[in-house]
């Protein structure tokens, strides 16, 4: 059975039948909370206050290392107009200072034209993994402390035209976690392929996918790719990326082919033409719901409710 660790302002809180009870813990940050697992356990069996009493905040702090893994669903990757043959596995980073929480709002700075969704699990790093570390699947549990639900919000205007990934995706709000962190063991890991990925804008159902099937590079994969050039430290939160769904989608093959002749100036002024009449970027006012959980509630990362607020 998974623990769930919630966090507030002043506290420390674990998941309960009946509500949270608090954790008895002087930890400031997501690491030091990790290193104080005790803690986590004995409160358990202290007594609960009802959730809607707690202001949840995101349960990953920063400042923090902030990897996310580009392209790694293989229905984004098609959606994106690449065959998932040829993808990769690479990353890019975020600034931790765009962690937000899990009700809060997500706000487009006021140059920003084409604000995109994207949910994605988070994995939480549970233990130092300095470079040159050699992960096994024996590793893995460790290796993760839990996982936690995020959204890599995107400011799409500013990523494609200047290949600007870390700009793009950093700015203050652009990366909403949890509300739950949940602590995982090995067979709970093992269940990582059940998770469903799930986001609707207004009611709308915009994603739905499991990872099994569809997801390109697994987390032991990543761990050990980044682990060649990047130290990782506990409480660091790697996104784990997006299935199809995004309001961001290849053009048609003929528009695209007639788009590489352009000189880039023209080019990526004719694509944010067509892309101003898309309705799926995110509006002043939209609700933007996400949940992850496997389809039998085993494994349940809960949901975040955001609302979109224009700068």
């Amino acid at each position: 059975m998974t623990t769930s660790v919630l966090r507030t302002a002043d506290a420390w809180w674990v998941k309960t039948a009946s509500g949270a009870a608090r954790i008895a813990t002087t930890a400031g940050s997501t690491a030091e909370l990790l290193a104080d697992r005790a803690a986590i356990d004995a409160a358990a069996a202290g007594e609960s206050v009802p959730l809607a009493d707690l202001e949840l905040l995101s349960p990953v702090t920063a400042p923090c290392r902030v990897v996310a893994q580009m392209t790694n669903f293989e229905s984004h990757v098609k959606d994106s107009g690449m065959d998932p043959k040829t993808v990769p596995l690479t990353f890019f980073r975020k600034s931790s200072a765009s962690i937000s929480g899990p009700f809060a709002d997500i706000v487009r700075p006021s140059h920003v034209r084409f604000l995109d969704y994207e949910v994605e699990i988070g994995l939480v790093i549970g233990r130092d993994i300095p470079v040159g570390t050699r992960l096994s699947e024996a590793d893995l549990p460790g290796a993760i402390a839990g996982l936690v639900i995020t959204n890599d919000v995107s400011a799409r205007d500013i990523q494609l035209p200047q290949t600007q990934f870390y700009e793009a995706k950093s700015y203050p709000t652009f990366t909403p976690v949890g509300p739950e962190l949940v602590l995982v063991d090995a067979d709970e890991l093992k269940r990582f392929g059940d998770l469903r990925l799930r986001l609707s804008v207004n009611g709308e159902e915009r994603q739905n996918a499991l990872v099994e099937g569809d997801m390109l590079y697994r987390p032991l994969q990543a761990l050990q790719s980044l682990t060649r050039f990047q130290d990782l430290a506990a409480g660091d939160l790697v996104l784990t990326g997006t299935p199809a769904g995004t309001a961001l989608s290849a053009p048609p093959k003929p528009i695209e082919i007639i788009g590489s002749l352009l000189p880039p100036a023209v080019k990526w002024k004719a694509f944010f033409k067509r892309q101003a009449a898309n309705p799926k970027y995110l509006r002043d006012g939209d609700v933007v719901e996400a949940s992850v959980a496997t389809d039998d509630g085993a494994v349940d990362l809960s949901t975040q409710r955001l609302r979109v607020r224009y700068a």
